[in-house]
């Protein structure tokens, strides 16, 4: 049995070779969810490199460059991982994990898990590390003097 091919343009090639390089990118592009959280359903972002979501028990697992926006909140946050429980409402970072609050306060640390309902950060160093925190503290000054005195400090030993 014999083929018949019809030829094929020289211009279709070419429009097929360029094309075919931005399907594949299109397709290998990091994925993206949006998490509709209750009471308002506003939006929580995460994006990374693969995603998968456990429709049973409703969790979504985010590995590789892990970026997450929840506007609602005023965070973002970057990890290596990140699994957002959405019956417990919660969400578990691991791994080089960064999270910054509008205004400034931040957290480093290998491990975070932020609790949603609460508000509230846990958070847990690599072994033989500290966990970092910056809060930006309002320092209320009268006429170019604080109030009361700082007390003073020990100084800081580095437990390295």
């Amino acid at each position: 049995m014999m083929l018949c091919h019809k030829p094929i343009s020289k211009i279709r090639r070419l429009g097929l070779a360029l094309l075919a390089p931005a399907a594949l990118l299109t397709s290998v592009a990091l994925p993206i969810a949006t998490a509709q959280t209750p009471g308002g359903n506003r939006p929580l972002t995460i994006r990374s490199d693969i995603q998968e979501y456990d429709a049973k028990n409703q969790v979504i697992t985010a590995r590789g460059n892990v970026q997450m926006l929840y506007p609602a909140r005023q965070i973002q946050a970057t990890s290596t991982q990140a699994q957002y429980f959405s019956k417990e409402r919660r969400i578990d970072f691991s791994g080089n994990v960064y999270i910054l609050q509008q205004g400034g306060n931040s957290i480093r640390a290998e491990k975070v898990t932020y609790l949603i309902d609460e508000g509230r950060f846990v958070a847990l160093p690599q072994s033989n590390r500290q966990v970092e925190s910056i809060y930006m503290v309002e320092d209320s000054e009268i006429g170019g003097q604080a109030n009361t005195p700082a007390p003073k400090t020990p100084e800081l030993r580095r437990s390295n």
